[in-house]
């Protein structure tokens, strides 16, 4: 390595120069794809994950079969009827008469169908204190919330009436609307909330609007054309609302940093005295090139997703990758554009008290050259005493990683999810405890070529015989027979409730022992056993065993794309070893906050006691991707200055110091936007929320202030070493423009030309 002039080449510089030359064209060309892209994608619609292709295995047969059968499965609902003390019994006249009360008041409404008593359906708990009306929502499920109020209503009337009583609904239609009215703009305030934060962090860190509008503008462009192509794409794989907010996060995150990246160096360089086009030129040859590296390897990352065989996760993962691509592609072609167009007008809008302190400097407590104070006294101890830092930073986060070890990963319950901030939760927890699994209960939906069929009908009666017999249910289990579709439903109450883990051994037993025994003997039989406590199991199963081919996929394509893009092993591996040391990190904080609860206290996370399934697979493939955003652009840094004839120890200190700012910039934005949700009320999206703000923030300070410089300065000249044998690899570097000097004005670089800086 040394110094000397190079030519510029490589797709990022290229791209910056055309655009630089072609301004009007570049910025035209995005607005008309952004436009197009949200014109057809509007056009086309967007095709959601039907409920049938969410999961594979029993669940995925059974709704398939509903979905061929044409039935649409209405909201169930239930009303609790308890005595509040131990002397009232159901078979009191009081209580009757509150029972009856009960079925005239919800049939009066209109709004339901199939109110059945709990004397002719035998739902009267074993102490017989309580009892279940049950009844179905007219219509669609989907919408059954937003007509449940009058049915609620007629309810709360009755209560008023017997205060001796309690009298409550639980139920689909009142849950969705329950959790609507408590949280239902929760996550739309955090999503809206996310771009007023962003833009404010880039205020202060620019000092001046227009410089800060640009990140936003450009994150913002590229999710309204990654919404489009949404729409386009959900027709070839579906997509959900799900995967909408992910993508909405992704890339407000990645499309910020990545002008971050941009427009920094772009600034550093004409205030250390270049002229706008060689600054310009300079940061489309490093920043761009680092953008172009990390951009690929998040598209790698986010690629992982779609080998968990989930259609949510499927979804994710493509929404992602797009929104990905697009933000990259944005910050290589529109941007220098963009800011070739301004110039000095980059610079207007001044924040009066922030201008001072922004001159000549780059974040943090900065000093010339670009390079932040703080960082370069950090640095100074780092470099000093390289082992003993490594040391002390690795110790610490294997520390906090050590929980990790002991997680405890399951799906909510809803008292867990929501704890008892609602009243629905305590209703819940009472029709459980009284009707063990009646919230909640298995089904088995059973297609037959004649379900009336003989042998069908005995086969249904003993499985609800030996369902109860086992000790799988303790009833009652209810049989509704579609006539016309030889479709049946049986709905089995698992004994567990809400307990997970018994419910699951329930289900187990209707699976492995009890159907073999009854239906399965029956030729042509269909009976797959699905509801809640069964998708869960489904989730979990078709999860765990995707874990291995994401893990290794994710990791094996970021090395190699570290690999060639650095064209040294050790960086290559450096660096995967690194960004696994973040992620464990971050799953030891979920597990002691959230699950020993630790400090829940702080984030209102009190009595979960778990990791909901999906989150530690879903930070692992997004967190692997972001950190990788900080490590390009800092290990490219040094790699450049190295190129320029460093000696490594001085391009560690050169490139870290001169790049903190910028990634302190970025990781603030990136800590306050997920910290956001972080605020939620569901422990699902707070457990989410304090993860990747936990990870990110270790990330751009333990990891690249003190490990990476640590370990580098450690290996010295190692850090590029590359096998002779490894030679032959595609060279996908390029040599990087040497220290430039002022000069005057002139065009910028075009392909293969000598850079005359």
């Amino acid at each position: 390595m040394g110094s000397g002039d190079t030519r510029v080449r490589g797709i990022a510089a290229r791209a910056g120069s055309w655009s630089a030359r072609h301004r009007w064209a570049a910025v035209g060309i995005w607005v008309l794809f952004v436009v197009l892209a949200m014109g057809l994608g509007s056009a086309a619609g967007r095709v959601d994950v039907k409920d049938s292709d969410q999961l594979k295995g029993e669940t995925h047969t059974a709704a398939k079969i509903i979905e061929d059968a044409g039935i649409e499965e209405p909201a169930s609902e239930s009303v609790l009827i308890q005595a509040k003390d131990a002397g009232a019994k159901a078979t009191d006249a009081g209580f009757r008469s509150a029972v009856s009360a009960v079925v005239e008041a919800v049939d009066a409404t209109g709004e339901v169908t199939d109110v059945t008593s709990p004397y002719d359906t035998k739902t009267i708990s074993k102490d017989g204190r309580s009892a279940l009306v049950q009844f179905d929502m007219r219509g669609d499920s989907d919408t059954a919330g937003d007509r449940v109020e009058p049915v609620l209503k007629a309810v709360e009337g009755v209560q008023k009436d017997h205060a001796e009583l309690r009298i409550e609904e639980i139920g689909g239609a009142s849950m969705m609307k329950t959790f609507a009215d408590a949280f239902g703009d929760d996550f739309k305030k955090a999503e809206l909330s996310a771009v007023p934060v962003a833009l404010g962090i880039l205020l202060i860190a620019f000092g001046a609007l227009v410089a800060a509008l640009l990140p936003v503008a450009l994150a913002v462009t590229a999710i309204m054309a990654t919404m489009g192509l949404m729409g386009i794409v959900s027709h070839v794989m579906p997509m959900s609302d799900t995967a909408n907010s992910v993508m909405l996060l992704v890339g407000l995150a990645v499309g910020v940093d990545y002008c971050l990246f941009y427009l920094r160096r772009e600034r550093e360089e004409r205030e250390a005295g270049r002229d706008a086009d060689t600054a310009l030129r300079i940061a489309a040859a490093t920043s761009g090139r680092a953008i172009i590296v990390s951009g690929v390897t998040v598209c790698v990352a986010m690629a992982g997703m779609l080998f968990t065989g989930l259609a949510e996760f499927e979804a994710m993962g493509l929404a992602s990758l797009m929104v990905v691509a697009v933000a990259m592609v944005g910050s290589v072609t529109v941007l220098p554009a963009l800011l070739s167009l301004l110039g000095e007008r980059v610079e207007k809008g001044r924040i009066p008290f922030l201008h001072r302190a922004k001159r000549g400097r780059n974040g943090g407590a900065p000093k010339g050259n670009g390079e932040s104070r703080f960082w370069g006294a950090v640095l100074r101890v780092v470099l000093a005493k390289p082992a003993i830092s490594l040391l002390v930073a690795a110790g610490a986060l294997l520390a906090i990683a050590a929980p990790a070890l002991g997680m405890k990963t399951q799906n909510l319950t809803l008292d867990q999810e929501f704890g008892n901030s609602l009243p629905i939760v305590g209703t819940y927890n009472r029709v459980n405890d009284a009707f063990p699994g009646g919230s909640e209960p298995a089904e088995v939906i059973v297609k037959a070529e004649d379900i009336n069929a003989a042998e069908v009908k005995t086969a249904l009666a003993d499985f609800r015989a030996e369902a109860i017999s086992s000790g799988a249910t303790r009833g009652p289990v209810e049989i509704k027979v579609h006539d016309g579709q030889n479709v049946a439903f049986v709905y089995v109450p698992l004994v567990g409730g809400s307990d997970q883990d018994k419910a699951g051994r329930s289900l187990e037993l209707l699976r492995d022992t009890v159907r073999p025994d009854t239906l399965g003997k029956v030729d042509g039989v269909q009976a797959p056993i699905t509801g809640q406590v069964a998708g869960n199991q489904d989730f979990n199963d078709q999860l765990i065993g995707s874990v291995v081919p994401v893990f290794a996929f994710v990791v094996v394509f970021a090395f190699l794309l570290m690999l060639l893009s650095f064209r040294s092993l050790t960086i290559a591996i450096t660096s995967i070893v690194l960004n696994l040391l973040s992620v464990g990190a971050a799953y030891g904080i979920l597990v002691a906050v959230f699950q020993h609860g630790w400090g829940a206290s702080l984030v209102g996370a009190e009595g979960v006691g778990a990791i909901i399934t999906w989150l530690p697979l879903f930070l692992f493939v997004i967190l692997f991707g972001l950190s990788m955003d900080y490590h390009v652009f800092v290990v490219s840094r040094i790699r450049e200055a190295r190129l320029r004839g460093r000696s490594t120890r001085d391009a560690i200190q050169h490139g870290v110091v001169t790049t903190a700012g910028v990634v302190t910039s970025a990781a603030v934005i990136m800590v306050a936007v997920f910290a956001i949700f972080g605020t939620l009320s569901m422990q699902s999206m707070k457990q989410m929320g304090v993860g990747l703000a936990a990870a990110v923030l270790i990330d751009a300070t333990i990891i690249r202030g003190v490990l990476l410089p640590a370990v580098m300065a450690l290996l010295g000249e190692r850090n590029w070493y590359l096998p002779k044998w490894l030679h032959r690899l595609p060279d996908l570097t390029h040599d990087e423009s040497p220290e430039p000097v002022a000069e005057p004005p002139h065009p910028p670089a075009v392909e293969g030309e000598r850079v005359g800086v």
